[in-house]
């Protein structure tokens, strides 16, 4: 039995969607206190830029034909698909950069979706499996607040996760993560003790979904 967990933070130290993600995996963890992790950082070890466009090249072309760069790129292809396929439980910890997705996560969702296994109009590899998303966001995008709507990743990220890929989703969102960082949204420091203090909760609460759905799972097999 295994985790997958993937972070997209480009920092390692003082991240918001790392600390969020640790509490998810101390969970998981306690349940499943036997069981390994398998961890991508693509965040730190970025996909390379090229591999999507390689790949689908690659998928238009004959295996014998193809070059060291499509050959690469495809086999990178089915190693991020064997990491989730093989995976009992999936956690992502990607954070909002620049009102969008990470461009990180988004590189390593499209490689993703030229794997066979992953592609439109099949029943993805990952289908059914118990997943959670952690998420965090510098500002506050919520409705009524004055940049609402100006969150352009978490519906993406859902749509993937939740439809493309089929995972039986959950997510945890945390707001002004840069309040006490940005001199700007000192005046917003109260809530922002709030929401992170809502936000661990949430991580905890659903670290312990994901073990329970990985067990309910198992036992329905």
């Amino acid at each position: 039995m295994s985790l997958f967990r993937l972070d997209a933070s480009m920092r390692t130290e003082g991240s918001s969607s790392r600390a969020l993600g640790d509490l998810v995996e101390a969970e998981w963890r306690a349940e499943h206190p036997l069981t390994s992790t398998v961890r991508r950082h693509v965040g730190t070890d970025p996909i390379p830029a090229t591999s999507w466009s390689n790949a689908v090249s690659a998928s238009m072309t004959p295996a014998a034909e193809r070059t060291p760069e499509q050959q690469a790129a495809t086999a990178l292809a089915s190693t991020l698909t064997d990491e989730l396929a093989d995976a009992d439980a999936l956690l992502f910890a990607v954070p909002l950069y620049n009102f969008g997705v990470s461009q990180h996560f988004k590189t390593y969702v499209d490689l993703v979706l030229t794997d066979p296994r992953m592609a439109s109009g099949t029943t993805p590899a990952t289908a059914g499996q118990p997943a959670v998303l952690v998420t965090v966001q510098g500002g506050n995008y919520s409705a009524g607040t004055p940049r609402e709507g100006w969150d352009h990743a978490t519906g993406w990220m859902r749509r993937i996760l939740e439809d493309v890929w089929q995972l039986d989703l959950e997510v945890v969102t945390r707001e002004f993560t840069l309040v006490g960082v940005n001199p700007a949204l000192d005046q917003f420091t109260e809530i922002a003790n709030e929401l992170k203090t809502l936000a661990e909760a949430q991580a905890v609460r659903h670290g312990q979904s994901l073990a329970a759905r990985r067990a309910a799972r198992l036992a329905a097999a």
